[in-house]
């Protein structure tokens, strides 16, 4: 089993249901629609859990295809392992070849079957052209130059995968987000073997500092929150019943905004460091810490894109998933 849970990068996966929960917040699954007036007696409670069913649902599919894109990883590049990774679990002997390709046909079977039952058509929409994409990328697009690009595809489209529970387009600038982010990781993990030109991780490193600042702006502007519109509307009586409660809402705004900053500030101090040291010196084995550093960080930016959103203590939660990850990439390695 340890082989196994090697081959697939299990822990890895603690990056993964993040995607779907800042998806489905941007695009109305949660928060506001969870909150309404009256919205607390049986049908209300009912109608969270299902919410709450669904998106465990499609959580559960994005990990069962991130699963199977890594399986299928390893067994494309089985003959090149042979010689730079021997290690890994297929030219190890560990797995043989025929097991990880059947492992990734089942996981990626499994994956979109528990899409279609956690969000019917909508979400087969996306995890369908989702799986297409993670196969392009093992199969083909990865030692092309349009690999980064491809993975990229592949987590925006995961954010897009949380978002078929309410407006999609709304989640699009978060997709680009955890996109932007993606194609930085990739870039950077081409050259984990034979380490990198400087110019390399200060691209990236400019990219993840964009990717950061656009996770932590908008808080104050943010327009979809439970509460927010009631502390406008108290913000316009001087004096009357609603000035106690634009003073609440006063602080709840300025709340909603700092955690966001916090977050990606955290975000950046992680990833952003681990390139810094790339950039100082861009041996292989620096590489690969930042590319670690870019995947076990990824939480912490889904977590202030889902804060930034107005659910401020998911994003908290989720964010808090980072560094849970890192201790345990020391066990199984995540890239």
């Amino acid at each position: 089993m340890r082989d196994f849970v090697e081959l697939v990068r299990a822990p890895a996966a603690l990056s993964v249901p993040g995607d779907v929960l800042a998806g489905a917040v941007a695009a109305g699954g949660r928060g506001p629609a969870w909150s309404r007036p009256g919205g607390g007696g049986p049908a209300g409670s009912a109608g969270r859990v299902g919410r709450a069913v669904r998106l465990g649902g499609l959580a559960g599919s994005s990990v069962l295809l991130y699963w199977a894109g890594m399986a299928a990883n390893d067994w494309a590049d089985r003959r090149v392992d042979a010689v730079e990774r021997p290690q890994r679990p297929i030219p190890s002997g560990r797995v043989p070849p025929a097991a990880a390709f059947g492992l990734s046909v089942g996981l990626t079977t499994a994956g979109l079957v528990t899409a279609g039952l956690a969000g019917g058509r909508r979400a087969l929409a996306v995890a369908v052209p989702l799986a297409g994409v993670v196969w392009a990328y093992d199969l083909w697009a990865k030692d092309t130059v349009a690999g980064p690009a491809t993975m990229a595809a592949c987590r925006g489209l995961d954010v897009l995968l949380g978002a078929s529970t309410g407006r999609p387009l709304r989640a699009v600038p978060a997709a680009l987000t955890v996109a932007a982010h993606t194609y930085t990781v990739t870039a950077l993990s081409r050259r984990e073997v034979e380490g990198a030109d400087r110019r390399l991780p200060a691209a990236t490193l400019a990219g993840t500092a964009v990717v950061a600042a656009a996770a932590a702006g908008g808080g104050i502007g943010w327009r979809g929150g439970p509460g927010t519109a009631g502390a406008g509307g108290g913000n316009r009586r001087r004096g009357g019943p609603g000035t106690a409660g634009a003073g609440g809402g006063n602080r709840r705004r300025v709340w909603r905004a700092l955690v966001p900053a916090v977050l990606a500030g955290g975000y950046t101090a992680r990833y952003g460091v681990a390139q810094a040291r790339v950039v100082a010196d861009p041996a292989a084995e620096r590489v690969r810490a930042a590319v670690g550093a870019g995947i076990t960080g990824l939480p912490a930016l889904q977590g202030a894109l889902i804060a930034r959103a107005g659910a401020t203590l998911l994003g908290v939660a989720v964010a808090a998933a980072a560094p849970l990850g890192r201790r345990l990439a020391r066990k199984v390695s995540p890239t």
